[in-house]
């Protein structure tokens, strides 16, 4: 409406008015804002279509209805030494008084007063009101305020109530101006200046800037203005009225207009803003957490290999050994001297088996066993830690506060995530069967040696599967070396048959060595990533999420801190009046 009447500078800076609180409004759609932000924002908003709105504020014994009675020369307020506005009063022109109670409760006083053609007034109830609600009732309507009066009595200046009720005002960034009510109780003059400097003193450093401060004597100015002239000069009630006449022209109360609004919005953003950057915070020690996680699961694996490594050497000496033993016993018995010794191949054999293979299968068995045991306790160890950090991290943050704009299931879903993954690592931890996994990793072993030594397993032990493999191991050689000597017409071939059976012996070691080694290493490194996956899928779902709302919230933080930016900008063009 002002706008039609400024002209084009003031349709420019209304349009980009509401571009900006339209730009908050959807940004803090992602916090998301809570219904009765979301109900103050828009009040905000729609207040840029509304006449100006003058509130005015107070205890309730500090003359607020007799002040606006007499502001406005008429009286439409009940008065009294007790609480009377018990509900909020708004008064507005109108071509014949009346009142109307609307469904919200708020009384609508209409009245054919001049000065209300320019801006509505609200009486509400007071500050330190015996029934909460109606306090309650103010604070939610002050943010939708052009102008806020604020009455406070001559013979109770600043109360506590009223202190408190202005720390709630502050943040919104409302102009504020004092009425110090009940100027004529005092005899001297200096009595009231010293009340006036402790009002303006207190409310300076309440709001951080010094307020404009009017003492009245509403009492009087109702008196001046019905009859007793004399009493107006003692009333004070001048200086306001020249205020709100000259001071508040169209284009003050423009500005004003525009700026309450965008004061809501500043802060609403801020608080928003603060738990944004509160939970990005917290968020960031989240991934900090799991980045700890991620590096122990690192240092496991790399631990893990070099441990594996140690241990499978020992094993791939058992077999290194056996295959020594098998060229020492050729060197031993491929001589002339046994010549018929040779040609008796389950002889040979037995005596290969009992020479060469002796014990091998059980000090493989044994310390495959011990790799098992190792690997396991490792795992184990690996789960205790990562249990061990979830529980510090929600020690850590358990009683956490975060900013009073609590809204949406962050903080449930965060908590219930965090708790769920503990749990879960917990219960492995306290249910973990050594014997179990141990059981599950030399089953699969001893399967995987008996594929690929072509040995079935059946119940075999793993010594068996390794025996029986050495075992055909030795036949084949022992048989290669029965037609070997068969086929000799003389002795003089013998020691070239010889370098063919050790030949044959290293071949067929060393096949056996690689299988073997082969299969135990893939085991394992299949047991090693199934512990990985595990514990990275029990942690996946915090994961996803702490990065998901870290993502989120850093986003909104920084979406603020621009709006916030565009909103000091563009008050200060409003205050300079610069286009």
């Amino acid at each position: 409406m002002l706008s039609r009447v400024l002209g084009g500078k003031a349709e420019r800076q209304l349009a980009e008015t509401r571009a900006v609180l339209t730009d908050v409004q959807v940004a803090l759609v992602r916090a998301p804002l809570t219904e009765e932000d979301a109900r103050t924002l828009a009040a905000a908003i729609g207040q840029l279509d509304e006449i100006f709105l003058l509130v005015v504020v107070g205890e309730f014994n500090a003359g607020k209805s007799a002040f606006i009675n007499a502001l406005v020369g008429e009286p439409l307020l009940d008065e009294g030494v007790t609480p009377t506005t018990s509900r909020i009063h708004l008064l507005r022109y109108a071509e014949r008084a009346g009142r109307e109670v609307m469904p919200s409760g708020i009384v609508v006083v209409g009245a054919p007063v001049e000065l209300l053609r320019a801006l509505h007034i609200v009486d509400t109830p007071g500050t330190n009101a015996i029934l909460r609600e109606h306090e309650a009732i103010t604070a939610e309507f002050v943010p939708r305020s052009d102008l806020v009066l604020f009455v406070t009595s001559s013979d109770r200046p600043f109360t506590e109530s009223e202190r408190a009720f202005l720390e709630g005002l502050r943040g919104w960034g409302k102009k504020i101006l004092f009425i110090v009510n009940k100027a004529d109780i005092f005899e001297q003059p200096s009595q009231l200046e010293e009340v006036v400097r402790f009002v303006s003193d207190a409310a300076a450093k309440l709001l951080g800037e010094t307020p404009q401060i009017f003492p009245v004597s509403a009492r009087l100015a109702w008196r001046a203005k019905h009859g007793e002239p004399a009493q107006w000069t003692s009333s004070r009630f001048e200086p306001l009225e020249r205020y709100i006449r000259d001071t508040l022209t169209d284009e003050t109360r423009f500005r004003l207009k525009l700026a309450n609004p965008l004061g809501v919005a500043d802060a609403m953003a801020r608080a928003y803003e603060t738990t944004a950057g509160e939970r990005a915070a917290l968020l960031a020690d989240d991934v900090a957490a799991l980045e700890e996680v991620e590096r122990q699961l690192a240092a496991y694996a790399d631990d893990l290999a070099r441990g594996f490594e140690l241990r499978m050497s020992a094993i791939e000496k058992v077999l290194l050994e056996m295959e020594a033993r098998g060229h020492q016993y050729f060197e031993d018995t491929l001589r002339i001297g046994r010549v018929f010794d040779l040609v008796n191949r389950p002889r040979i054999q037995a005596e290969f088996e009992e020479k060469v293979v002796a014990d091998a299968p059980r000090q493989v068995e044994r310390r495959v066993n011990e790799l098992i045991d190792w690997l396991v306790d490792q795992d184990f160890a690996q789960w205790q830690a990562v249990t061990a950090r979830l529980a510090m991290r929600r020690r850590e943050h358990g009683d956490r506060m975060l900013g009073a704009t609590e809204a949406g299931t962050f903080t449930t879903d965060r908590a219930r995530l965090l708790d769920s993954v503990g749990r879960e690592a917990q219960q492995v931890v306290e249910t973990y069967d050594r014997r179990r996994e141990a059981q599950a990793i030399a089953d699969g072993a001893r399967t995987a040696v008996a594929a690929t030594a072509a040995v079935g397993a059946g119940a075999l032990g793993l010594g068996a599967i390794v025996a029986a493999a050495a075992t055909t191991a030795a036949a084949d050689v022992t048989g290669f070396l029965m037609a070997s000597v068969l086929a000799a017409l003389g002795f003089l071939i013998l020691p070239a048959r010889r370098r063919e059976a050790r030949k044959e012996l290293r071949e067929k070691m060393a096949e056996l060595r690689g299988r073997l080694v082969r299969a135990l290493r893939l085991e394992f490194e299949r047991a090693q990533e199934r512990s990985s996956q595990r514990l990275t899928d029990a942690m996946a779902p915090y994961s996803r999420f702490v990065r998901a709302e870290q993502t989120r919230w850093n986003g909104l933080r920084d979406s603020l801190v621009e709006l916030r930016r565009r909103i000091a900008a563009l008050l200060a063009r409003i205050e300079s009046d610069e286009s």
